[in-house]
């Protein structure tokens, strides 16, 4: 018994260090190939993880060739401002489509329901077209406008505010509080790890947002970091080593984000995943 335990304990880590090689592996390659020198081969096999000896002139070259300041301070902003709204629009929403009878009520449900599993390039063209109409394109506002509205967002929120016992609401109500006060202070504290989790997938989305800005932003100084390191793909050419300096660069404000709420973080999923 003792040595079947033993065996299938090795097979988990086994397993466990298989997938962490797997999602860890692209990474590791990233930040060797950004700290070779330009003697040491990047696309040798098999792979040669130690730089020898490492260098940080192409983080140097990376940060000077493009302005990775700007970008970098672009994507803060849209981040900044984006998330915040995105939280309170979708909590706005799923509220009432959770906790109060209107007419239509499921009707409006699943029609955000369905948008969920629309492809996001099939809103690309009729998002430009409106952008155009208002005179939107090319500026901030045409990034982060599109992005405060999630279908994904608001069902999540549904659901998690129709888990909220009739009785603690009724509560409320007897003591006196109107539905605003109710939706603000009885049920977004009970939501709130499910806000958190959003938050997350907010931020990760709108830094690594790509494809609608690349179609909506012609000024370099508005361009978000990813982006902007496209635009260090024409500049620098097939410089690998460049773009990967400038890859880890932006993706250091993540890992860093991460690594200081990590706990929060994961107590958060937590939280949400048990509702």
């Amino acid at each position: 018994m003792a040595t079947r335990r033993t065996v299938r304990r090795i097979g988990l880590y086994v397993l466990l260090f298989a997938v962490a090689a797997l999602f860890v592996g692209p990474f590791l390659i990233l930040l060797s190939s950004a700290t070779k020198s330009a003697a040491q081969d990047v696309f040798g096999f098999p792979p040669d993880l130690i730089p020898r000896p490492p260098v940080l002139d192409w983080f140097k070259e990376a940060w000077t060739t493009v302005p990775f300041a700007r970008f970098l301070v672009n994507s803060l902003i849209y981040v900044g401002v984006t998330v915040p709204i995105y939280l309170i629009v979708s909590a706005l929403t799923a509220y009432p489509l959770a906790r109060i009878a209107f007419r239509g009520r499921s009707l409006f449900f699943m029609l955000f329901l369905s948008i969920m599993f629309l492809p996001g390039e099939l809103m690309l063209i009729p998002r430009f077209l409106v952008m155009g109409q208002l005179g939107l394109t090319d500026t901030f506002a045409s990034v982060i406008l599109p992005a405060i509205l999630s279908s994904l967002g608001i069902f999540l929120l549904r659901q998690a505010f129709a888990q909220i016992p009739d009785e603690v609401v009724e509560a409320a109500r007897v003591d006196g509080a109107n539905e605003f006060a109710i939706f603000w202070r009885i049920a977004v504290p009970i939501v709130a790890p499910t806000l958190a989790v959003l938050a997350i997938l907010g931020f990760v989305s709108v830094w690594n947002s790509f494809i609608w800005p690349m179609i909506t932003l012609t000024s370099q100084s508005k361009f978000p970091v990813a982006l902007g390191i496209a635009y260090l793909t024409g500049v620098s050419g097939t410089d690998v080593r460049g773009l990967a300096a400038g890859t880890v660069i932006s993706l250091l404000p993540i890992v860093v984000i991460f690594l200081l709420l990590q706990k929060r973080i994961l107590n958060s999923m937590g939280g949400a995943v048990k509702g």
